[in-house]
């Protein structure tokens, strides 16, 4: 996985685009959108293409940004929800919840979320 920050520094650059600034597609953005194209599993193929162009980075970033976005809130539903059908009882709907993530859901730090969530979803409440 990137560096710590590196997700922050690619909403900093969707955050540019959203006002409508240029970003520089230099040595050191190129390198970040690598990095983080890596752990949001856009394939270094597709994320080299989009790098060869000011436009093609514009898309880069912005799928990153979804991904990282859409990633974070449905991880985060699904958690919520299922510890509360875990505590009221339906171990079935918690674990289908979490289950449903999985069928979606392509970032590799969420999918390892979810899968150690799964992993306790069977433990009793203390």
């Amino acid at each position: 996985m990137g560096e710590p920050h590196d997700w922050d520094r690619v909403l900093g650059l969707y955050a540019e685009l959203e006002r409508n600034e240029a970003i520089e597609v230099d040595a050191d953005m190129r390198d970040l959108c690598r990095r983080v194209a890596r752990d949001v599993a856009i394939r270094p193929d597709d994320a080299e293409r989009a790098l060869l162009t000011p436009a093609g980075a514009e898309t880069l970033v912005r799928e990153m940004r979804r991904r990282i976005f859409e990633g974070s809130r449905r991880l985060s539903r699904a958690l919520v929800d299922s510890a509360r059908r875990k505590k009221a009882g339906d171990v079935a709907g918690a674990r289908t919840v979490l289950e449903g993530v999985l069928t979606v859901e392509v970032v590799p730090l969420y999918r390892e979320q979810v899968e150690i969530a799964l992993d306790y979803v069977d433990d009793p409440e203390d």
